[in-house]
């Protein structure tokens, strides 16, 4: 039995040409299934969950809803003592129902209506203020519900986390937080402000970051505000740096770990807050480097179309998997059926989508491919499904889980009916 370690990735292996995610083999996942299918590793899960508790074992850790909102997902995370970042009331709905403590929910977000302000502060989760404009009617949203709505201050800190330009949030040109020369202020207004109570400081810089000195400078940029806020009489009990911590996608890219952020941040926190007299709890939002290598994305091929590239067409286009065509994002593939043997020619995968533009992979070297093999996408747990539409009439995949329980259904996969959700005919057009 033939068996191929991916790297790090130690839940991926190939054994007698096909490949394997911890016991279960993908190809027999894709021919039970069906494909598209979304395919998670729960022991890869935990072990991420468990690497950022140990290099950061006194800071909380929200899970980033946005990039899966699986409640499996949640669950697991909830189980394995994680809070949660959320955007949108739907996001903060799945969080409390998944279990996660509204003690360690945080309701973030540039654009909240009334309606989200009302549900946040009926649920007794903390928000994230991402304007001046937004203290105020939070505040008087706040009284007149009889409530108090305890804050944290979006900060844009000015930090280019080299990046995608799409994902960079931290840059002074972002649309997110406050800038940092009103922070103090701002946070010195909304102590005498009824209906809100601020707690501490928040910031995101961006996602995918490869290289940890954007961090350091963002705790530093952070301390220093957090030092003008102490000046001006604030009180500080957390200090949310976000996430934003990079994945290795492609293979000869390497990333950091949650030690390496260790390492470049919790000296400038530790050391800052002692010389402010301060002990504030330190927060991370960690999304993609929790979840992204847990899953795969299986695929089958419905035609090989030599042109003047080597097309291979696959059932699954952007409205499974979008991140390719979005950021022109590096997915690794494998041959799920035929893992073992050597690459022989260039391929460009696409998908079934009416677009130009619905390609999965470029130019990557692959085995000889004919109809009915069946693809991997590697590292596609963050912003896979979440993403995922019905754009063209495709209803969306299922997702499994797999275990040492064997396969479960996270999610089934929709039919036509699902086309159908929240639609209503006029009764003159019956």
């Amino acid at each position: 039995m033939l068996k191929i370690m991916f790297g790090s990735k130690s839940h991926l292996t190939v054994r007698d040409n096909h490949l394997f995610m911890e016991d279960v083999d993908c190809a027999a996942l894709a021919e039970q299934f069906g494909t598209p299918l979304y395919v998670t590793s729960e022991s890869r899960l935990r072990e991420n969950i468990r690497a950022y508790h140990n290099a950061f074992p006194d800071a909380d850790k929200y899970f980033a809803v946005k990039a899966n909102g699986s409640m499996t997902v949640l669950k697991i995370a909830a189980e394995e003592g994680m809070g949660a970042d959320v955007f949108s009331g739907g996001e903060l709905f799945l969080a409390r129902l998944a279990g996660m403590a509204r003690e360690k929910i945080l309701y973030n977000g540039n654009s909240k209506s009334e309606a989200e302000h009302r549900m946040a502060i009926e649920a007794g989760v903390r928000m994230s203020v991402d304007s001046r404009e937004e203290l105020d009617y939070l505040s008087k949203t706040a009284s007149e519900a009889g409530g108090e709505a305890q804050i944290l201050f979006r900060v844009n800190p000015d930090v280019s986390p080299k990046t995608h330009p799409k994902i960079a949030t931290g840059l002074k040109t972002s649309k997110f937080g406050i800038p940092a020369a009103q922070v103090a202020e701002t946070y010195r207004k909304a102590i005498d402000l009824p209906g809100v109570r601020p707690v501490g400081l928040h910031c995101h810089i961006g996602s995918q970051i490869l290289d940890t000195s954007p961090f350091a400078e963002a705790a530093s940029k952070m301390m220093d505000i957090a030092s003008d806020v102490v000046a001006a009489g604030g009180k500080i009990q957390t200090i949310d740096l976000g996430g934003g911590l990079g994945i290795q996608y492609h293979p000869d890219t390497p990333a950091p770990k949650p030690a390496d952020l260790a390492a470049a941040i919790l000296p400038i926190f530790r050391d800052r807050c002692q010389d402010l007299g301060i002990s504030p709890k330190l927060v991370l939002e960690p999304g993609r480097s929790i979840i992204a290598d847990t899953t795969l994305m299986l695929t089958s091929i419905n035609a090989v179309k030599r042109a003047h590239v080597n097309f291979v067409a696959v059932d699954a286009g952007f409205n499974v998997l979008a991140r390719p065509m979005l950021y022109d994002s590096y997915h690794h593939v494998v041959v799920a059926n035929r893992a073992a043997l050597p690459p022989e020619e260039t391929y460009t995968v696409v998908g079934p989508i009416c677009e130009t533009g619905d390609i999965l992979a470029k130019e990557r070297k692959l085995p000889l491919m004919q109809r009915g093999d069946v693809l991997a996408m590697l590292d596609a747990g963050a912003y896979g499904f979440s993403m995922a539409s019905q754009y063209n009439g495709q209803p969306r995949p299922a997702e499994v889980l797999v275990s040492g329980k064997g396969v479960e259904v996270m999610r089934r996969s929709e039919d036509y009916s699902a086309l159908l959700a929240g639609q209503r005919i006029p009764p003159r057009l019956l």
